[in-house]
C-alpha cells in the first residue's frame, strides 16, 4: 500500500507548451518508466485494451521485463487508449501525491500529440474528430434526409470503411432535421431564487451532438428547467468543446476551440450563470482538460467553477429545497449506465440519485451499471477497434439486460446507442433507449 493512499489524486497541469513535451525520446523514456510500474501492478488490466496490450508485449520478451519491449511497439499501447481517465481516478495507487507520479492518460495524450505533430494521423481520423464540419449539414432540408439515407446503405458504409476507417457495422448517429440552437425556445421565467449551492439561472452549452444529432435531449433539459421556473439562455455562440481533437492529440486545434468558446462562456460565468452541458465528455473538457491545459487563464478557471453536469445541478437544486418533486408518471424498470466521463468528474452518482428521488413518488425499479461501455468517442466506430469496443462492452450489455428492463439509459447518448446495439447483437431483448433527461421530463408528465 502506498504512502498517502487515502489522499485524493492531484492532477498536475499539462505541460504541452514545453518543447520537451514533443521530444519522442524523452516521451519513450517516461513511457518505459510508467510501463514498468504498470507491468508490476496490473491492477488496470480489465479497464481497456491498452493494459492487456502492454502486458502481452512484456510477457513476450525473453525475461518478461519492459526493457525488452521495442520502443516502436509502444504505439500499440498508445493507440488503444481513449482517454477515459478511469485508470487515473479509480484504479491507480501511484497517482500524485505519490512520489512515483503516474498519470497514464496524460502520458498517452502526450504520445498522441507527438504522433499528430509527426503527421502520422490519417485524414479519416481527422475528419471523424471534426464534429463541427460533418455536423454542418444538420438542419438543411433535403440534404439531411439524403445524407442519412445514403449513410445507411451498404455501399456507403463500405466507402466509409475504406476512406474513413469506419467499421461497416458500427452504429453512426443521424443528422437532425432541425438543429437544437435553431429550435430552442426562449425561457419565459424571469426570476428564481438563488440557492446555496446553485445559481438561479442557467446558460446552456448545446454541444455538437445535441445541436446536430439529438436535439430532443436539449429540448427535454429546457422543459425540466422551465417546469422548475429556472430561467435559462442558450449561449450566444459556441464551437466544439475540443474533446474529439484532444483524443486525437491535436492540441493546437483544442486551443483554437478554447479561444472561440472561453470569452463567451466566461461572460456567463461572471454574470452568475450555471453553465450546463448535457454530454459528459464536453462537461469534463471544461471542468478538467482545458483547465489543466490553461492553468493560468482566468476565463478558463471561471468557466470551470461555473460548469455543471445537468443532474449535478438539479440534485444541488433539490438540496437547496428548490426543485419540484411533483412527479406524475411511473418509469417502470430502468437500466441506467454511468459513462466513464461522468464517473471521473468526481461528482458522485447524481443521475442515479435523481432516479431514486423520482422513485419516492412514482414507480422506478432501477438497475445501475457502472462500467465502460467500450464506445469511447470515435474509438468504437473505427474499423481497427470496433471489435475491441464490443468486447469491452459485453459485460455492460449483459448487466443492462438484467430483470428485462422497460428502458435503457445513459448520460452519454453515444454509449447508450452502443449498448443498445451490443444488446441486440448479443441476442438480448431489444429495449427502448431514452436519455435520463428525457425520462425525467416524462416523470414530470411533461409533453
Amino acid at each position: 500500500m502506498r504512502e498517502g493512499n487515502l489522499e485524493a489524486p492531484t492532477r498536475h497541469p499539462l505541460d504541452w507548451k514545453n518543447p520537451e513535451f514533443y521530444d519522442e525520446g524523452a516521451a519513450f523514456k517516461e513511457m518505459e518508466r510508467v510501463f514498468d510500474i504498470c507491468h508490476g501492478c496490473r491492477r488496470c488490466v480489465s479497464l481497456c485494451q491498452s493494459f492487456p496490450t502492454l502486458f502481452d508485449l512484456v510477457d513476450a520478451t525473453d525475461d518478461g521485463e519492459v526493457h525488452g519491449v521495442k520502443k516502436e511497439a509502444y504505439w500499440k499501447v498508445v493507440d488503444q487508449c481513449y482517454l477515459c481517465d478511469l485508470c487515473y481516478l479509480t484504479k491507480c495507487p501511484y497517482t500524485p501525491p505519490h512520489p512515483w507520479n503516474l498519470d497514464f492518460p496524460h502520458l498517452m495524450l502526450r504520445a498522441k500529440a507527438i504522433k499528430h505533430k509527426k503527421g502520422e494521423v490519417s485524414a479519416g481520423e481527422k475528419f471523424l474528430a471534426s464534429t463541427d464540419v460533418h455536423g454542418s449539414f444538420a438542419g438543411i432540408p433535403i440534404v439531411v434526409q439524403a445524407v442519412n439515407a445514403i449513410n445507411k446503405t451498404k455501399t456507403a458504409r463500405k466507402l466509409m470503411d475504406r476512406a474513413l476507417g469506419v467499421h461497416p457495422d458500427a452504429w453512426m448517429p443521424e443528422l437532425a432535421t432541425s438543429r437544437f440552437r435553431w429550435s430552442a425556445q426562449k425561457s419565459s421565467a424571469q426570476v428564481v431564487t438563488q440557492g446555496e449551492r446553485t445559481p438561479g439561472k442557467v446558460a446552456i452549452f448545446s454541444t455538437c451532438y445535441v445541436n446536430y444529432n439529438e436535439p430532443g435531449i436539449g429540448h427535454d433539459l429546457l422543459k425540466v428547467l422551465s417546469h422548475n421556473d429556472i430561467p435559462y439562455v442558450i449561449v450566444d455562440k459556441e464551437s466544439c468543446c475540443g474533446m474529439p481533437k484532444l483524443e486525437l492529440g491535436d492540441l493546437d486545434a483544442v486551443a483554437q476551440h478554447k479561444a472561440a468558446n472561453m470569452p463567451v462562456l466566461a461572460r456567463y460565468a461572471r454574470e452568475g450563470y450555471a453553465i450546463l452541458s448535457a454530454v459528459p465528455s464536453c462537461t469534463l473538457m471544461f471542468k478538467q482538460e482545458l483547465p489543466l491545459m490553461f492553468p493560468d487563464c482566468a476565463d478558463t478557471q471561471a468557466v470551470k467553477a461555473a460548469m455543471f453536469d445537468p443532474f449535478e445541478y438539479l440534485m444541488a437544486r433539490y438540496k437547496d429545497g428548490l426543485l419540484k418533486t411533483d412527479f406524475k408518471s411511473a418509469l417502470g424498470k430502468v437500466s441506467y449506465h454511468i459513462p466513464c466521463h461522468g464517473r471521473v468528474q468526481n461528482i458522485g452518482r447524481k443521475t442515479e440519485e435523481m432516479f431514486k428521488l423520482i422513485g419516492q413518488t412514482v414507480e422506478v425499479k432501477l438497475n445501475t451499471v457502472e462500467r465502460c461501455s467500450g464506445h469511447a468517442g470515435t474509438y468504437g466506430v473505427k474499423t481497427a477497434y470496433h471489435a475491441n469496443a464490443m468486447k469491452i462492452g459485453k459485460p455492460v450489455f449483459k448487466a443492462m439486460a438484467k430483470d428485462e428492463p422497460d428502458v435503457i439509459s445513459s448520460d452519454c447518448a453515444l454509449a447508450g446507442h452502443h449498448i443498445a446495439q451490443g444488446m441486440q447483437q448479443a441476442g438480448l431483448p431489444p429495449k427502448a433507449l431514452q436519455h435520463p433527461l428525457s425520462l425525467m421530463r416524462q416523470a414530470y408528465g411533461l409533453k
